[in-house]
Order: structure tokens, then sequence, then C-alpha cells
């Protein structure tokens, strides 16, 4: 009786699963899975294209990725070396000859933001990803575990969002020391908890659904059941914070430059280059006004990319 239960349950509340000749389950509804990931992708690229803002901001970033790419694989493509020094030409305004004036060594503003493009977009990414992998990792164990393990894990991020991201961030950079590899790893660890409270809060509501049930009755591991029939669900939530997440990581990348923590010279990056400039800006506002603009034009391209995500993953906003 209780194996006729059994069975029932997982045909039932499994929709991927079916019972064979011999009434055990097997899955078989691969299609159905694939067509599932392909209307969630549909869903996003829906909510991009139907909001103006997202559509040009993902072709800014799409363009800011190609600067990236083509002034490090093709720096003479630059109209000047962003890192020679020309002492005859320092701190000329904006001109034909410079588009973005000259900074305090004479090298042309321009070619560094653009230079400045690497450092910015390599930080980001690469800190989105220490954060969200280890962030998913321990908010999934964490949700579905839960109790001591919950506690522990929970306890621990707590702490960690007590202290203001930035600052530590500074406290993490001043132990590592200072470079772009470090800067990345600073950024990404102090992110993950973030994450991880996102991944725990999602399982929580999800792990006591039916199909999870029905995939424990069939005798699912428990990483199985995580990352094949729970993680999938939690993906647009994770999705749209890595979005954000990586215009936070920009913004920070420019913190710890600015505070001359971050990348260090002749290496070019927004941060370091408005630290730099903050004591000629009555003198000379170009060395912190295109930087800046550089940092706020990436930021916010982000931010609305990561809005349209969510709207479009949202059953509500797709409902009107």
């Amino acid at each position: 009786m209780a194996r006729r239960n059994s069975r029932k349950m997982a045909s039932v509340a499994y929709p991927d699963l079916t019972l064979d000749a011999r009434g055990s389950v097997s899955l078989i509804d691969e299609e159905a899975m694939l067509e599932g990931r392909q209307s969630f992708w549909k869903d996003v690229w829906s909510g991009i294209f139907s909001n103006k803002a997202a559509f040009i901001s993902l072709l800014f970033i799409l363009i800011l990725g190609l600067v990236a790419l083509v002034t490090k694989v093709f720096p003479q493509v630059l109209p000047y070396d962003p890192f020679a020094q020309d002492l005859k030409n320092t701190l000329l305004g904006p001109s034909a000859a410079h588009w973005c004036g000259t900074d305090l060594q004479g090298r042309d503003i321009f070619c560094r933001i653009l230079v400045g493009t690497q450092i910015s977009l390599t930080v980001g990414f690469s800190a989105v990803a220490i954060s969200l992998s280890i962030g998913v990792l321990l908010g999934a164990v964490s949700g579905y575990r839960g109790r001591r393990t919950d506690a522990v894990v929970m306890r621990v991020m707590d702490m960690m969002l007590a202290i203001p991201s930035i600052l530590l961030a500074i406290a993490l950079m001043a132990a590592l020391g200072k470079g772009v590899e470090k800067a990345v790893i600073a950024i990404g660890l102090v992110s993950i908890p973030e994450y991880a409270r996102i991944v725990r809060s999602e399982i929580l509501s999800i792990k006591e659904s039916d199909y999870v049930a029905a995939a424990r009755v069939i005798g699912d591991s428990d990483s199985k059941i995580i990352f094949r029939h729970i993680l999938p669900n939690v993906l647009p939530s994770i999705i749209v914070r890595a979005t954000l997440g990586i215009s936070t990581a920009v913004l920070d990348t420019a913190a710890l430059g600015f505070l001359g923590l971050g990348v260090q010279p002749p290496l070019a990056e927004w941060g370091d280059m408005l630290g730099r400039g903050r004591d000629e800006i009555l003198r000379a506002p170009w060395l912190m006004l295109f930087p800046g603009l550089a940092i706020m034009s990436t930021v916010l391209a982000f931010n609305l990319l990561g809005n349209g995500i969510r709207d479009g993953l949202d059953p509500k906003t797709r409902k009107r």
C-alpha cells in the first residue's frame, strides 16, 4: 500500500517522472525540461528587448567588451600610448588632438579610459564569478540541510554583512596586498553573503515542494536534488543579482583605486585616475570628469540591464 502511494505521489507531483512497466520511476520527459529552459531564456531576452533602456545598456556593455578585447589584443589601434609619459604636454585640455585632455604626466586620458575598460570588466566579472560560485553553494547547502548547518553558515554570513562591504574589502586588500588579482579576491569575498542569503531563502520555500518530495521517494541524492531540481528554479534570482553585482564590483574597484589600494600605476584604472586628479579638480577638471563619466555609465548600464532581465522574469510584468 505504501509503495503504491509513493508511486502515485511521484507520478502526480513530479511532471518529469513516469512509471515504467515494472512500476518503477524513471525520467523520460527530457523534452519538457528542454522546453522549460528555452522558455526561461526567451523570457530573459524578451525582458531586455521590450525595455529600451535595458537594450541600449546591453549594446553599451557589448561595446565596452569589444573595446577591452581590441585594446588588449591590438594596442596599436590606440592613437597614443596610454602608458608613455610626455612631460611637454601635461594638463592639456580637451581638444581635437586629445579628446579628453592629458593628465599630470602628459598621457592621453581618452586612451587610458579605453584601456581601463579591461581592468574594470575583468575585476567585475571575475569577482562576481567568485562570489556567485561560493555563495550559491553555501546558500544551497544551508537552506537544504537546515538545522545546525544552516545556523553556522548564516551566522558567518551575518557577521560579514555586519561590516560595510567597502570597509571589509579595504581590510582584505590591506592583508592581501595591492594588485588586480588581490582586488578580484577581496571584492569577490565580500559579496558572498548576498548570494548565499538569496539562494537560502529561495530554497527554504522550494525544498518542501511536491516534486522535491517525489525526487526523494525515487532515491535521488541530495546533491542531485539541489543541482538538478532546486537550483534551476532559483536561477532567475541569481541571474538578476549577478548582473547587478557586476555594477557593484566595478564601483568597488573604482573605490579601491581611488583610495590607492587597488590597481597600481602604470596600469590605467578609472578609480585610480580619479584619485590622482582630485588635487587638480579646479585647475584641470577633465582629470576627474571623464573617468567619472566612464564609471557612472558602466554602473548605470549594468543596473538597467539587470532591471530589464528582472522584468522579463517577473510573471506580473509579463502579463501587462
